[in-house]
């Protein structure tokens, strides 16, 4: 880890016999330590002294989350006295299942996010104002901390929501830096406005964004990211991240996909039939985790949607980047013919200002296809304003959902349950 600055501007061949180094390691520590695994290892006769490329991967079985979900304590490679903390999935998609990390895990943690705030310019002195949770076993909050506590940056730990409360926090600290669900920067932008906060001039230079993506499939800034910029034009960097990976993927200052850290963890992009992908193209992100000594994983599928970019970038890097995840496998919806994912949707309704909140709601229905209603609080009366939304829709996604409009107080108790670490925009009853 120590020669890692050198390394990432190493040529791909010598970043990826680096990579088959760590992972020759990792599969000698899983056949050694972890029961699941080693079990795995025997069921396919597979002898790891083979495994010697990254290609070899795929002869190995992908892991599942009901793997994990089923056989969680299989996949710990530790005694429980070397676990320090407790982590916990966010639930996304299914039971949430728990992972354990070591002294040495919560060291590489903290080395991963110091990379991502170096990488969109933190220095150690700056203030950076964390604005989402470090309780409830988040894995996201302790790392960001952990990250810029080992840069020699300082930390703002003013947790999630409460605009009011984080403009008083900046106002009286000059962060340099934010912390954020980007489309929580709107309600921020809002309450300034309301308070006559004079938010452009309140130093702060530029926000990590969590939870949401800032472009589309091509890269381009997405409306959230263009509503949030045409008001406060800050730098917007998106980090892409889970509790499994233990590492983020984090944009440079060239917004074309997040650097993968080459030391932390290996990706596949594959099809349905768990094929690579050409480059560019849409598929289902697969880690490999690399140095994880309490619950490492071997070819995790992730259910995460995104494509793999390989072209040269401009800051110097020579690491490959992922793009934005552009829907979660699950969360696919079958409309009429039309394939689509959440983010596409929400991305649309961000467009319309006059939308306060919105909640899209996916169920079966009678017939047995997919029912999409959305539900928007709004200060627009007229009715012609929900059929501009469904043309909208019809125009751009080729399909036109049940619009409805609901009190903001009755949306606001959703998004926002407080037993949820994440805000609830989507709600998949089938």
């Amino acid at each position: 880890m120590k020669h890692q600055v050198v390394m990432e501007r190493q040529s791909p061949e010598e970043i990826k016999a680096y990579q088959e180094e760590l992972l020759r390691r990792q599969l000698v520590y899983l056949r050694a330590h972890s029961p699941y695994y080693k079990q795995l290892f025997e069921d396919y006769a597979i002898d790891i002294e083979t495994i010697r490329t990254l290609a070899d991967l795929r002869r190995i079985p992908t892991t599942r989350k009901d793997d994990i979900q089923a056989h969680n304590d299989d996949f710990f490679c530790v005694e429980r006295e070397k676990i320090i903390d407790y982590c916990t999935t966010s639930g996304t998609l299914g039971r949430p299942v728990t992972f354990g990390l070591t002294n040495d895990d919560l060291e590489r943690l903290a080395y991963n996010e110091m990379r991502s705030f170096r990488t969109i310019g933190v220095e150690p002195g700056d203030v950076v104002q964390l604005m989402t949770t470090m309780d409830r076993r988040f894995m996201a909050g302790l790392a960001y901390f952990l990250g810029l506590r080992k840069l020699g940056a300082g930390v703002l730990r003013v947790g999630s929501g409460i605009p009011q409360l984080q403009w008083d926090v900046i106002l009286q600290h000059k962060p340099r830096f934010l912390i954020a669900v980007p489309s929580f920067l709107l309600k921020m932008i809002e309450y300034a406005e309301q308070q006559n906060i004079d938010y452009r001039n309140a130093g702060i230079e530029a926000v990590l964004c969590i939870g949401e993506s800032l472009r589309d499939a091509a890269l381009n800034d997405s409306l959230l990211t263009q509503r949030i910029r045409e008001k406060w034009p800050l730098k917007l960097y998106s980090t892409y991240a889970s509790t499994e990976m233990g590492a983020a993927f984090t944009e440079c200052g060239a917004f074309q996909g997040g650097h993968v850290h080459e030391d932390l963890i290996i990706t596949e992009v594959l099809d349905e039939e768990e094929q690579p992908v050409p480059d560019g193209d849409p598929g289902e992100l697969v880690i490999t985790t690399l140095g994880v000594q309490g619950v490492p994983l071997l070819r995790f599928k992730t259910g995460d949607i995104v494509r793999k970019h390989t072209a040269p970038c401009a800051c110097g890097r020579h690491t490959y980047r992922i793009g934005p995840v552009e829907g979660r496998k699950q969360q696919m919806v079958k409309y009429k013919g039309t394939t689509l994912y959440p983010p596409a949707m929400h991305d649309l309704l961000v467009g319309f200002p006059e939308i306060e909140q919105h909640i899209i709601e996916i169920s079966h229905n009678d017939i047995g296809t997919d029912e999409i209603v959305i539900y928007i609080s709004t200060k627009e009366t007229a009715e012609e304003f929900l059929m501009q939304i469904k043309d909208h829709f019809r125009a751009k996604l080729r399909v036109a959902p049940r619009v409805e409009k609901r009190p903001s107080e009755e949306l606001q108790r959703i998004i926002f349950n407080p037993l949820s670490r994440k805000p609830i925009t989507f709600i998949d009853r089938r």
